[in-house]
């Protein structure tokens, strides 16, 4: 069978959205187009029931009520929400924060907003793995500790953090726990009580579903969670966060979580054949190349790989037949080594030739085949071109030429 060219195995950036959520949605587009805020005819009706449904479908996906749930413009709203809402709320009990330093930059820079406020943050390291401790979350709580956040999935390396371990921790010693769920929900499973969260935060485009929403799950207790809303306006989602809600790409995440809900144990399984295969193809291939993060901790669909003596950069700019991500980010013109690998030890040089496969839905094995010789293929015309693989290759120790060469 032929493979459609290009290729894409990018699917921890976006998805494409299913065909099932885009028919569920266009309705939405014209026929039922009302604000779910109109309460005074059936315009706004229809609106409001489809809203209730999605939240009826997202929380059938995470185990919650849906009235736990607050709709966003996507992960990075619901990660700003989470992280600097609460601070805000909670200020008057403390001014320390825990989280990791491989979170997304949606937490990071949320939290590093907040120590310009004067809030406090321990950045908790991670092994080599990619792990955090559970107990060097625990020995960082201090009195003065108002919230911990610790992502479920990696969306760089796809190691899945011991959250449910971490949230015991944090109920047991009465601190409000958020985890950046984003890469994981529809993807393994994800249910709040299970992992221990009082908040997560999700996104439609990582599953299938439109770009421009998202949601917070927000954990009813009494006396209720505090937050802080950053969006003022018309009081909506619970007075949490002001605006018109976007009622088509509701629709399309409550879809997307129903389809996902149905097919993620069929589909994971289907993954993880996927991507074994394509580990084992490029290793079976290819010599000095590492796999990074966690062997079984991981997402189904994610294979973060170093290729030693090969700068991640020129090895997409040699496949452009597969569209797959570097593991350096492109940052003021100067390409920056990924701060994830970094903090799991992996050297600048090594960090700067991973790449990320990210596989998805529609991917077969015959395209998996057809990128591992693609891969093979360029890695090895690539090295040619390295004096220092050809002295690797020569058995010369290259730490100790590159330390006498400065």
């Amino acid at each position: 069978m032929a493979v459609k060219l290009p290729i894409y195995m990018d699917y921890h950036s976006t998805t494409p959205v299913d065909p099932e959520v885009l028919e569920a949605m266009l309705p939405y587009f014209r026929e039922h187009f009302g604000n779910a805020a109109s309460r005074n005819h059936p315009f706004g009706w229809n609106a409001e029931a489809a809203v209730d449904r999605a939240r009826e479908q997202i929380g059938s996906l995470i185990g919650c009520k849906p009235q736990e749930i607050v709709f966003t413009s996507g992960a990075t709203e619901s990660d700003n929400l989470a992280v600097k809402g609460v601070a805000y709320a909670m200020k008057h009990k403390g001014d320390h924060i825990v989280t990791s330093v491989i979170e997304h930059h949606a937490v990071l820079d949320s939290c590093r907003r907040l120590e310009k406020e004067g809030f406090r943050v321990t950045y908790l390291s991670v092994d080599k793995d990619g792990l955090v401790d559970p107990m060097a979350v625990e020995e960082a709580i201090t009195d003065k500790t108002i919230l911990v956040t610790i992502m479920y999935a990696n969306n760089e390396i796809g190691v899945l953090q011991p959250v449910k371990e971490i949230g015991a921790i944090c109920r047991q010693k009465g601190i409000v726990f958020h985890s950046d769920a984003v890469q994981a929900v529809g993807k393994i499973p994800a249910r709040v009580d299970d992992l221990n969260v009082d908040f997560m935060s999700l996104t439609a485009h990582k599953m299938y579903g439109p770009k421009g929403v998202g949601a917070l799950y927000v954990r009813m207790t009494k006396p209720p969670v505090k937050l802080v809303p950053l969006m003022d306006g018309g009081g909506h989602e619970r007075g949490r966060r002001s605006g018109t809600l976007a009622v088509p790409g509701i629709v399309g995440l409550g879809a997307a979580c129903v389809k996902c809900e149905r097919i993620m144990e069929e589909e994971s399984k289907r993954l993880v054949g996927l991507r074994e295969r394509l580990k084992k193809g490029i290793f079976g291939r290819l010599d000095h190349v590492y796999l990074n993060g966690h062997p079984e901790k991981r997402l189904p669909g994610n294979c973060n790989i170093s290729f030693e003596f090969v700068e991640g950069e020129s090895l997409l700019m040699a496949m452009k037949e597969v569209a797959v991500s570097s593991g350096s980010a492109c940052t003021s013109a100067t390409l920056e080594p990924s701060y994830v690998l970094m903090a799991l030890g992996v050297g600048e040089e090594l960090a700067h030739s991973s790449i990320r496969f990210g596989l998805g839905r529609w991917n077969t094995e015959e395209e998996v085949d057809f990128v591992v010789e693609k891969v093979g293929e360029r890695v090895k015309r690539l090295r040619e071109m390295s004096p220092l693989y050809a002295m690797a290759l020569q058995g010369v120790d290259l730490k100790s030429v590159q330390s006498s060469s400065r």
